[in-house]
């Protein structure tokens, strides 16, 4: 990586890992190399375990406890695998939801976070750099939806909160006059299904709007797909996702004279 120029703000982004337990010591290596580095926040977008688990108590505190050797202010994001993608091995997804934010919706940050009120501790955000950036409980396999009733309900309530915490981010974002506003989650809006329900047309006609009225402000940061892209799916939107499973890497994020943009950083 090439040294960033003074006053620049640099950060760290990652997701999709570590998927088993094979990944668990490519990821304290990982660790390691970000500790080394100057970073004023990591974000994890989400999937601390496989799609097939584990979803157990002792794998997601054992990921605590290694998530803790990061030096670093860590905003984390629970990832479809850990909740949703849960019912593949037996555990209640609501449940395990309930636990992800007991263990990780830590309300003695780091550094200051701004929290939506309610039940979707989750929905957080912050400013760095000129910019706010927004953390939302938005998930791969379809955003939970199409698969029973109840799931489908779950979909739909946590999808009003997060269209609310979109709009009052919106708001704060243009009265505080920033130079942009991140929206982060685990799901790749963009992927397509061949039948069903499309469990993200409302975040993708969110994001078409916010595009169209804020053009080149508006930045996504997802994962997912598990593949690095920056790009610009949508008019006005600059797309950002890093590498996951079975790449254990991470992105340098950074700010230099009001643009934000990331590349790829060391990993293994």
């Amino acid at each position: 990586m090439q040294p960033l120029p003074a006053g620049a703000v640099a950060f760290g982004l990652m997701g999709d890992t570590p998927y088993g337990v094979a990944e668990v010591g490519r990821l304290d290596r990982l660790i390691d190399d970000m500790n080394a580095v100057p970073l004023a926040f990591v974000a994890h977008v989400g999937d601390i375990t496989g799609g097939r688990g584990p979803c157990t108590d002792e794998w997601f505190a054992a990921r605590k406890a290694q998530f803790a050797h990061l030096r670093h202010p860590l905003v984390l994001l629970p990832g479809d695998n850990d909740w949703t993608d849960c019912h593949r091995t037996g555990f209640d997804p609501l449940e395990r939801l309930e636990h992800w934010r007991k263990l990780f919706c830590n309300p003695a940050a780091p550094f200051p976070l701004e929290r939506q009120e309610g039940a979707y501790c989750e929905h957080v955000r912050w400013e760095a750099g000129g910019y706010l950036f927004v953390a939302l409980n938005v998930q791969g396999s379809n955003n939970n939806l199409g698969r029973t009733p109840a799931m489908d309900a779950e979909h739909a309530q946590r999808m009003r909160a997060v269209l609310a915490w979109i709009d009052d981010s919106e708001r704060a974002f243009a009265g505080r006059k920033l130079r942009g506003m991140v929206l982060l989650m685990q799901a790749d809006p963009f992927v397509t299904r061949s039948r069903g329900p499309n469990g993200f047309s409302e975040i993708l006609k969110k994001l078409k709007a916010l595009g169209a009225a804020y053009p080149g402000q508006i930045v996504l940061v997802n994962g997912d797909t598990h593949t690095y892209r920056n790009d610009e799916p949508i008019p006005g939107v600059h797309r950002i996702e890093p590498w996951g499973s079975p790449f254990v890497s991470w992105l340098r994020g950074s700010i230099v004279g009001g643009r934000l943009d990331a590349e790829p950083a060391e990993g293994r």
